[in-house]
């Protein structure tokens, strides 16, 4: 699987836990950038991401997540 399909895969994750698509998806994207995204819905989206790939990420890798990129390489990383 290539970024570009990762990176449709966790869009629409993003549009159905948040319920809009009014924002943009990058690899330095965060949690300020898109309307929403706040704690609740973010272990919801990383729930929906799961269920999407297939994956669970580990404890560790959800800590150090700091924006959309590092999200896309431990899902590389665990596909």
């Amino acid at each position: 699987m290539d970024k570009e399909e990762i990176f449709s895969k966790i869009r629409k994750a993003f549009i159905e836990v948040l319920e809009h698509d009014n924002f943009q998806l990058n690899d330095e994207t965060t949690a300020q950038d898109v309307d929403g995204w706040e704690s609740i819905t973010h272990m919801m989206i990383i729930t929906e991401i799961e269920k999407s790939f297939g994956i669970k990420f580990k404890l560790m890798d959800l800590m150090n997540m700091n924006n959309v990129g590092d999200l896309v390489r431990i899902i590389e990383s665990e596909l």
